[in-house]
């Protein structure tokens, strides 16, 4: 079944597949595998595989028996767009999404190559916000360029974890922005000018800006627990979400 979450911007998780590979810095210490892993050895059905890439058919008719209008997160434990997901496997998940319109679907990729050619010949249904995750300027940077070329209703950037300052960004086209440091034992830590230039961007370019955390490494440098450290940004919490879409997640 589709999970409650614990993910600030979010209500539902919905995995249709699991595992993943790593492909950018942003991967290194990725909370998913620890996570699937930990599933695996519990002994939690979906995760016989750890942390390979499996897709998951039984579950797509999940969303379908959920009357209630939902925001859904697809795949928090893997990558949607995969190169081991096959644009036919896609086909059936966003027939699903496009068959339930009163939910709603986040899909954040790093394999955003695919995305322009996937949505080549294919319509993104109007309940998708479309999202790139956005670590650094080498790998992060070039993906927002490929969400550009795709018509979402919402196109959204996962700046998570930011592990340095982006410089100027292009918003052109972009509705929502996500930004947090890294958490857990091997944490790399965020600055708070890295921050700062984002938020100042996103306001100037009128784009909604959420901050989800400052992670393991606090605002003052300080190493704590993630709880410790907080949502707090010049002494207050960031919590728009997309400008037409002012919705509360419990």
């Amino acid at each position: 079944m589709a999970n409650k979450s614990s993910i600030e911007w979010t209500q539902q998780t919905w995995n249709p597949s699991t595992g993943c590979t790593k492909i950018s810095p942003g991967c290194k210490n990725c909370y998913a595998e620890v996570m699937a892993r930990r599933l695996h050895a519990m002994g939690t059905p979906g995760y016989e595989n750890e942390f390979q890439l499996t897709t998951h058919p039984e579950r797509l008719k999940q969303p379908r028996l959920r009357r209630v209008p939902t925001i859904y997160f697809v795949n928090s434990m893997s990558d949607l767009f995969h190169e081991d997901v096959s644009d036919v496997f896609l086909d059936e998940v966003f027939s699903v999404i496009a068959d339930t319109p009163h939910h709603t679907y986040q899909i954040l990729t790093k394999r955003a190559y695919r995305l322009p050619v996937y949505f080549a010949n294919r319509s993104c249904p109007r309940n998708v916000w479309l999202g790139v995750s956005v670590e650094d300027r080498n790998y992060g940077i070039p993906r927002i360029e490929l969400l550009q070329q795709v018509d979402a209703t919402v196109r959204f950037l996962s700046i998570e974890p930011l592990l340095q300052d982006l410089g100027k960004l292009n918003l052109n086209g972009i509705h929502w922005l996500i930004v947090g440091g890294e958490s857990g034992p091997k944490a790399r830590p965020m600055e708070p000018e890295w921050v700062e230039n984002i938020r100042q961007q996103a306001d100037e370019a009128g784009v909604g800006f959420f901050f989800k955390q400052w992670g393991t490494w606090g605002a003052d440098g300080v190493r704590r627990n993630k709880k410790a450290n907080g949502r707090l940004l010049d002494g207050r919490t960031w919590d728009a979400f997309p400008e037409t879409f002012q919705i509360t997640v419990p």
